[in-house]
C-alpha cells in the first residue's frame, strides 16, 4: 500500500456548497483516505491509496459531478 498526500488545483469551485460536494464525493470514493477543499485557494488535498485508485480515476470521479482536477 502506497498512500499519496497531493494537492492538486480544481477548477469549478464556486461556492461552500462545491466544496462540500467535493468533499462528500470523495470520501465515499474507495482509496480515498481523507479529503480537505480549500475554496479561496480553489484547491484539493487529497490523501489516497495508489494502489486502490489512480489520479485519473480521482479525476473521473470530479469530472462526473462537475468539476475538473488539474493535474
Amino acid at each position: 500500500m502506497t498512500i499519496l498526500k497531493e494537492s492538486y488545483p480544481v477548477l469549478g469551485i464556486e461556492c461552500a456548497s462545491c466544496v462540500k460536494k467535493i468533499e462528500s464525493v470523495l470520501n465515499k470514493t474507495e482509496g480515498v483516505i481523507n479529503v480537505g477543499v480549500n475554496f479561496a485557494s480553489e484547491k484539493v488535498l487529497v490523501e489516497y491509496d495508489d494502489e486502490k485508485i489512480s489520479l485519473t480515476e480521482l479525476a473521473n470521479v470530479l469530472k462526473k459531478i462537475g468539476y475538473e482536477l488539474i493535474t
